[in-house]
C-alpha cells in the first residue's frame, strides 16, 4: 500500500518552516510533495496556494501544508477554493481543533509568526488527528 501524499507550498516569508514540516511529515510516515517556493524569493502568496489546490483538483493529494509570513493571506485564498478547508492555525489546540471539529485539509501557518519546532508539533498534531464527525459533520457539511 502507498503512503499518502502530503502537498506542501509555501512563499518567501514561510521558506523558513519549509523544511522543518518537510522533516515531520516524513517522520510521520507520509510522502511529501514539495511545490516549493524554494528560497527566500519574493512570490506571492495567491500563486503560492493554487499551486496546492491544483494538486488537490488533480487528486493527487488530500491533504497539506500553506505558509506565508502570518498564513492570513494564503489561507483566504485557499478557503476561496471549493472543498478546501483552510486553517490558520497558531498553537496545538488550534492544530487539534481544527481537524476534530472543523476536518480542515489544509494546515496554515505564519512563518514570521511560528517557530520551527511549533511547525513540528502543529503538523504532527493535525496529520495524526482525525475529524470527530458527529455533530461537526452538520457543521461542516454547511460550508459547501
Amino acid at each position: 500500500m502507498s503512503k499518502e501524499l502530503i502537498g506542501i507550498a509555501v512563499d518567501h516569508g514561510g521558506f523558513v518552516l519549509r523544511q522543518p514540516i518537510v522533516d515531520e511529515i516524513h517522520a510521520l510516515g507520509f510522502e511529501v510533495l514539495d511545490l516549493g517556493t524554494n528560497d527566500t524569493d519574493s512570490v506571492d502568496y495567491p500563486d503560492m496556494a493554487a499551486i496546492l489546490i491544483a494538486a488537490f483538483r488533480n487528486r493527487r493529494i488530500r491533504r497539506g501544508v500553506l505558509v506565508c509570513g502570518t498564513g492570513i493571506g494564503i489561507s483566504i485564498a485557499a478557503n476561496r477554493h471549493p472543498g478546501i478547508r483552510a486553517a490558520l492555525c497558531y498553537d496545538d489546540e488550534t492544530a487539534m481543533l481544527a481537524r476534530q471539529h472543523n476536518d480542515a485539509n489544509v494546515l496554515c501557518m505564519g512563518g514570521r509568526k511560528t517557530g520551527p519546532d511549533q511547525a513540528r508539533r502543529m503538523a504532527r498534531i493535525f496529520f495524526e488527528m482525525k475529524f470527530e464527525a458527529g455533530r461537526h459533520a452538520r457543521r461542516v457539511g454547511k460550508l459547501g
